[in-house]
C-alpha cells in the first residue's frame, strides 16, 4: 500500500473511533454538581463584609433604609451593609424595617477609591 492510502487508511479508522466513543451511551445518568445549584450558605453580615468578591451568600434580616436608586441598607444581628436590589425582585411586596427577609445575591468588592462591599441581590425572599 502507498503512503497516501495508509494515510487515508489511518484517518478512516480514527476517525470512526472517535464517533463511536462520543456516541457511546453511559450506563448512568449524568453527574449533577448539586452544590452549584444549591442555594449560598447562609451568613451573617460580618462574614459577608469580610467575605472576596463574587461570593454567593444568604442573608436574613431586615431592610432597614432605602439609600439611593435600587441601593438598601440591610441589617442583621451583626452589622449592616449597603445592598442593591433591582425594582422587580421585590414583586409589589411592601416591605416594612420590621419585615424579616432572606436576600440571595453575591458579595461585590470595589477598590475605588477606597474598599468597598455590598451584596448584588438577586433573589428576595420574604
Amino acid at each position: 500500500m502507498n503512503v497516501l492510502n495508509k494515510t487515508v487508511l489511518a484517518a478512516v479508522l480514527a476517525g470512526a473511533a472517535v464517533y463511536a466513543a462520543a456516541n457511546t451511551a453511559p450506563n448512568h445518568a449524568a453527574a449533577v454538581n448539586h452544590q452549584a445549584i444549591a442555594a449560598p450558605a447562609a451568613v451573617t453580615v460580618k462574614q459577608a463584609l469580610n467575605a472576596k468578591d463574587n461570593t454567593a451568600v444568604q442573608l436574613k434580616g431586615y431592610v432597614v433604609k432605602a439609600v439611593g436608586d435600587e441601593k438598601y441598607q440591610f441589617r442583621d444581628s451583626t452589622g449592616t451593609i449597603n445592598v442593591e436590589i433591582d425594582d422587580e425582585l421585590w414583586h409589589g411586596k411592601a416591605v416594612s424595617a420590621k419585615t424579616p427577609v432572606t436576600l440571595i445575591g453575591e458579595v461585590d468588592v470595589d477598590y475605588k477609591p477606597a474598599k468597598r462591599v455590598e451584596i448584588d441581590v438577586d433573589q428576595v425572599k420574604y
